[in-house]
This record gives structure tokens, sequence and C-alpha cells, in this order.
């Protein structure tokens, strides 16, 4: 099978899942065995935005998944804190659509939620693969700077607030093009949208990871020693949201993990590193494979 840009497009891959918690909005292209992909956080973030990119070189191995968490895109609002609700709402997709365990990749909050997701519910992930997202920076003060950009974005959202927040989350601001930032600020700026994300990042996840206390750290080491599953762990080595020196934990903590480091990359590593995340990556989840 072959998939190209220009075959895939949003609207041409668009599917809607209903669960008991409210439909779950996701993109579907290709065939062969089942790959999830799991985006991050932030103002104006979807699936789509995160992995559209990549969607066709995925395509051409996997029936590839591309789910929106509640509180974005076009999933159901939730009235809990989004992070809260995703793992949850993965389960219920992965239940909907009939699926055991898959391989997951997962950027930023989606790490998270692949981690924890492999951790809690070991059935459902068969590899693991995370873009930062995961771990806790040991040398670099909390909160990060993209983290502090972006709850200045919820706080007063105007467009240069947007923009310098975008710029935290990569290396080369080059690629941070007008239409790029326009699709970002589109949906970033709808009421709705700001709701949900005000919910996640705000003046109290500031003070949080300020004081982020024992047990908060005895629970993420937990997860970490809980994942079973073989585990790609990838950063960007200019991340300015998880820095990379938050690799160390889960490098030693998880027993079957592996570490790519991407150069002159941000935070953004499948889209500012597009190519070599892509061969990274598939050479990972093929590994061992007749797909």
């Amino acid at each position: 099978m072959t998939a190209t840009v220009q075959s895939l497009t949003h609207d041409g891959t668009s599917r809607s899942l209903t669960t008991p918690k409210g439909d779950l909005h996701y993109h579907e292209a290709g065939d062969g065995p089942p790959l999830l992909l799991l985006h991050g956080s932030g103002p104006g973030v979807s699936g789509w935005s995160n992995y559209q990119g990549n969607l066709p070189v995925f395509a051409q191995h996997f029936r590839t998944l591309v789910l929106d968490f509640p509180g974005f895109g076009k999933s159901y609002s939730c009235e809990q804190n989004p992070m809260l609700a995703a793992l949850p709402a993965v389960v219920d997709f992965l239940d909907g659509l009939g699926l055991g365990s898959v391989p997951v990749v997962g950027n930023s909050m989606g790490g998270n939620v692949a981690a924890n997701l492999a951790a809690h519910h070991p059935d459902r992930v068969s590899r693991l693969v995370t873009i930062g997202g995961i771990g806790m920076s040991l040398y670099n003060p909390s909160p990060p700077e993209g983290i502090k950009l972006l709850v200045q974005f919820v706080e007063d959202p105007t467009r240069d607030r947007l923009v310098a927040w975008m710029e935290s989350m990569v290396h080369d601001t080059a690629i941070l093009t007008d239409e790029f930032v326009e699709s970002r600020w589109r949906t970033a700026s709808e009421p709705a949208a700001l709701e949900d994300v005000r919910k996640l990042f705000n003046a109290g996840t500031l003070e949080a990871m300020r004081n982020r206390d024992g047990a908060t750290v005895a629970t993420m080491v937990t997860t970490l020693t809980k994942i079973q599953a073989p585990t790609l762990v990838t950063f960007g080595r200019d991340d300015r949201v998880t820095p990379l020196d938050s690799s160390l934990l889960p490098m030693r903590l998880i027993p079957r993990c592996e570490l790519h480091v991407f150069p002159h990359c941000g935070h953004w590593a499948m889209i500012e590193r597009k190519d070599e995340f892509e061969s990274t990556v598939l050479a990972y989840l093929l590994r061992d494979s007749t797909a």
C-alpha cells in the first residue's frame, strides 16, 4: 500500500467513535497491524496538528490511528483536567475499536499517557515510544521555560504570546511558517479550546511544578518501573519543555528501555526532525516484525 501526503487529507482520514463518555475523534490511514499515535498538549493542538506530516509514512506499514484526547481537537470536552481524562479515554478507544495490545507512540502529554497505559494496562501496549514528556528534570529548574510561556498565553491569549510559546517548542524557528502559526492561532483562540487548556495549564500548575512533593516523585518512579513493554525514549537535545536530563530516570528505571537523542531539535521531534524521527521509530517498531 502506498500513502502520500496528497491522498491523506484531514477530512479524508477523519473518524469518530462513540464511547460512554462522549465521541472521540481520530484519524485513520493504512492497513496492517494497528499503531496508536497520541498527541501532546498546548494551545490549538490535536492529533492531526502533531502527526499529519508523519501519517503517510506510518500508514505504509500500519493501520495508523491518531486520537484526539478529550478537551482537544474534535473529541468531547471534559469537566475535569484533560490529563485525568486522557488515560480512561485511550482505554475506551481501544475497547471501542476492539483492539488488544498495540504499539503506542506519544508526544509530550501523549508520552506521559502512553507510559501510564503501559504501566497500568500492560496488556494494551506491545511497544512504547515516547517523544519527551516522561521522566523528571534532575538538573534544570522547574517549571521549564516552555511551560511558563504556555501559561502566559493561556492567561492572556494573544497571537504574540502564542508565537513566543511556539518558538520555545523548537530549535529552529524557521519551521514556524505563517501558515503553521495561523493554523494554531485559529484553533487556540477558540473559546472552548481555551477553556479546556486552562484546566491543564494555569498558575496552580506552575506552583505544583515548583514544589513537587515526595509523593508525586514516588508515583512517577513507580510508574516507570512498572513498564514492561520494550520502550524507545526519544528526546530533542534542545527541548525547553521537558529538558534532556529528564530522560535519565526512564532510561534507568524502565527495564527494556533504549534512548535516542535528536540533535538541533526541540520538543516537536516528529515535526522538526521529521525524516530522522520516522526512520528511527519505524526501525524500532518493525524490529523482529514482518509488518
